[in-house]
Parts: structure tokens; C-alpha cells; sequence
């Protein structure tokens, strides 16, 4: 009798935000907002992890500085009235590298209409995970496109002293963002791959440290393709490419220091291709894409097909 509890049929595209599907970072909308200077407030963070261990730390969170650098902004009047709100609403202004969002939605149906693989109705799902900001990528024009996201999260809301007992818990003066509930790194950004193998954003009954076997995983990691840009990608482009998965690198158009960080995690086996981020249709990025789903499609069909037979 089969028991799987997923029949395995879902190519799971991963991408990466910043610099990905982007040319810069998400929050230059929310500097202009306030008209803060983008470029000093990230040398600012640059600087932080120093003044930290030089002021007593031992050691420091290098990839969530930037979010308590926020707040501070936020708590000294830098950005009055910054709220989840705002957040969302300035995603809508984040640009993206040409062909996107048109693209994750003519793969998708790229993959389904093909008869074979409608047949044994396998389907893309979009996935985006970014040590950005939620609410941003929420408010952006891919959002509509993408099944889910892993991505950094404020709350307004505080929890005072007791407020288990019963006691009001209080929202921060104009709703402001007042602490963090919820961060990515780029290391625990593999926690989230295994959260889409495994399938618990779909089953929350599904514990992510639970010992499943490959067979009941929801998207196996040879159904998967990682997309992103850089170093910092390198936990996940090993977990995704270790266990069978595609993984795929982009640079930005015409830069010369991107092409070559790029070429470089191709020469140490770290990725399987590389290419400009450019989503047009014809692109050799969406090329690649779109042959690596289909190439997955075909062995998820010939997959099933031998286990029927059988």
C-alpha cells in the first residue's frame, strides 16, 4: 500500500531577493522615505560588529545588525512612524531586473501545459528566502507569484510584564515597529530549504527536526533549483547541491566584480551555472531555468511511471 503523505510532483524554485531578483538591496525605498543616505547608513552597520566587541561583546549577529540598526533609527526619531504598514507599502516601489515577476509565472506555466508532466500534474512553486524584509517583499510586485517566504519580521505589537497573566498588552505610539520576532541569516537560511523538503509550511504537524524519510518529503532536493547571487549563498547552494539539487548563480549586467565572484563559485564546484540576471524571455538565464524544470519534470515522470509499473 502506498503511504507517501506527498506524491512528490512539485519542482521548487528558491530564490534568493537582494541582488537576485534585484539589482541593489530591498530598503532603498524606505531611505528615500525618510531621505536618509543609503550609502552612510551601511557603512554604519559596516562599522558595528567592531564597536560592539570593542565596547564588551563577545560575539555579534553580523547579518541581523543592520534590522537592530532599524530600530534604533526608528527609537531616535530617524524614522518616525516606520510600521509594518509602511513597510509593505514601500515594497511596492522595489525594482526588479527585467522580466520579473513576468517570468515566475511563465515557467510555471511553461512546466504545467506540457502534456506529460500535466498528466502526472506536476507543478512549480515559487519560493522566496532573503534576509530582507518581509512586509517589503509582501508589498512587491512578486508576491502574488511566489508560495511562500522566509524573510525578516518587526512587531508593533509589546508584550509587557504579566501579559500572561491577563495584563493589556500595549501597541508601540503610531504603531511602530518596536522588536524583532522573526530573522534569516544566511546560514539558517538552510533551515528553510529543509522547511520547504520536508514540507512543514504546508503540515505545521510536521516538526523540521523530525527524522522523515526522502521517500514522504514533500519536494525532494533533486526536485529543486536555488537561484542567488553570491558567497553568502554558499550554505545553500551546498545543501541543494549536495542532495541532487540545481543551483544557479546571476550577476548583475556589466559588472565585472559580480561576473567574477560568480566564476569563481563555478571553479570551486559550488554552483552548476552561472548568468547575467536578466528574466527576459530568451535570456540564458530563463534558458537554463526553464531546461533544468523541464529536466527535472521528465525524471520526476519516468520516477513515477517505474514505481507504477512496479
Amino acid at each position: 500500500m502506498n503511504r507517501q503523505l506527498f506524491p512528490q510532483n512539485v519542482i521548487g524554485v528558491i530564490w534568493d531577493f537582494d541582488k537576485t531578483l534585484i539589482p541593489g538591496n530591498m530598503q532603498g525605498p524606505l531611505f528615500r522615505h525618510y531621505d536618509i543616505n543609503e550609502a552612510d547608513f551601511w557603512i554604519e552597520v559596516d562599522g558595528l560588529e567592531s564597536f560592539y566587541l570593542d565596547h564588551g561583546a563577545h560575539r555579534v549577529a553580523r547579518d541581523s545588525l543592520y534590522l537592530n540598526h532599524i530600530l534604533t533609527y526608528v527609537k531616535q526619531g530617524r524614522m518616525p512612524g516606520l510600521s509594518n504598514d509602511l513597510l509593505h507599502d514601500l515594497g511596492a516601489e522595489i525594482e526588479f531586473y527585467p522580466g520579473i515577476p513576468d517570468f515566475f509565472e511563465l515557467l510555471r506555466k511553461s512546466i504545467e501545459s506540457e502534456p506529460a508532466f500535466a498528466e502526472h500534474q506536476i507543478t512549480v512553486e515559487h519560493y522566496v528566502i532573503s534576509t530582507g524584509l518581509r512586509k517589503m517583499i509582501e508589498g512587491s510586485q512578486i508576491a502574488p507569484y511566489v508560495a511562500e517566504i522566509w524573510a525578516c519580521e518587526f512587531a508593533e505589537l509589546i508584550a509587557p510584564p504579566g501579559y500572561a497573566e491577563g495584563q493589556d498588552a500595549l501597541f508601540s505610539p503610531d504603531r511602530q515597529i518596536e522588536q524583532l520576532v522573526y530573522t534569516i541569516d544566511n546560514t539558517t537560511k538552510t533551515r528553510a530549504v529543509f522547511e520547504i523538503n520536508k514540507g512543514t509550511n504546508r503540515n505545521p504537524g510536521i516538526d523540521v527536526n523530525s527524522k522523515i524519510a526522502a521517500e514522504d518529503r514533500r519536494i525532494p532536493f533533486q526536485n529543486m533549483i536555488y537561484v542567488a547571487d553570491g558567497p553568502s549563498d554558499v550554505p545553500v547552494f551546498s545543501v541543494v547541491g549536495a542532495n541532487g539539487g540545481r543551483t544557479y548563480a546571476v550577476y548583475r549586467p556589466g559588472s565585472e566584480v559580480e561576473f567574477e565572484q560568480a566564476n569563481r563559485l563555478l571553479e570551486q564546484d559550488r554552483i552548476d551555472a552561472f548568468g547575467e540576471a536578466d528574466y527576459t524571455e530568451g535570456s540564458q538565464t530563463t534558458m537554463w531555468i526553464t531546461s533544468a524544470a523541464r529536466q527535472i519534470g521528465r525524471r520526476i515522470v519516468r520516477d513515477r511511471e517505474e514505481a507504477l509499473a512496479d
